[in-house]
């Protein structure tokens, strides 16, 4: 039996893309499903250019009930894939998917994570601490903002004359090369 993805996004969805792409004509996984906080994202769109069932879901399905959780669990998900979603796990699903909710974040944390760090201003804050290097995380997910357990950074050197458009292409094109390839790695460890 195939091993199950479930996607969760907020926005336009490029990483889900690439997974989506990634996982078309697997024979061990597929992406069983794509989830959105927002009824006008654009990962909405993609989804259904896959034929992926998608849902969309408000703040008190998320929070205050287990609609979400319980179709999870109904859908047999292996795992749960955060790309580009950004809101705060609640308790219910971390409870239900121990270990298997992973987050992919466009820095290499502990630097630059937390609450309302995400895309651009995560890449301002990179070039306003002038740092000489940056990349992506790829993390566990915990009941806090970016702070559980690394799986896999990637980094790419910063240069002088680097703008906000460089260093976020270059972080863009290490998630989509390596996001997809660690869910299959992971996949393959849950046997």
């Amino acid at each position: 039996m195939k091993k199950r993805i479930a996607i969760f996004a907020s926005g336009s969805g490029s990483n889900a893309q690439k997974i989506m792409e990634h996982f078309k004509y697997s024979n061990e996984v597929e992406v069983a499903l794509i989830l959105s906080n927002n009824p006008d994202a654009y990962v909405l769109q993609r989804a259904d250019n896959f034929e992926i069932p998608s849902h969309v879901f408000d703040k008190h399905d998320f929070y205050q009930t287990t609609e979400v959780v319980d179709l999870l669990k109904r859908l047999d998900i292996n795992l749960v894939v955060l790309a580009g979603f950004l809101w705060l796990i609640p308790q219910s699903l971390l409870q239900a998917f121990p270990n298997r909710i992973i987050n992919i974040h466009p820095a290499l944390l502990p630097k630059h994570g937390g609450k309302g760090m995400y895309g651009d201003r995560v890449h301002q804050a990179v070039l306003n601490a002038g740092d000489d290097e940056h990349g992506i995380t790829i993390h566990f997910v915990n009941e806090n903002f970016d702070e559980g357990e690394v799986i896999y950074q990637a980094r790419f050197k910063v240069e002088p004359d680097d703008t906000l458009e460089t260093i976020k292409f270059n972080g863009q094109q290490l998630e989509h090369l390596h996001y997809p390839k660690v869910i299959e790695n992971l996949l393959k460890k849950y046997g």
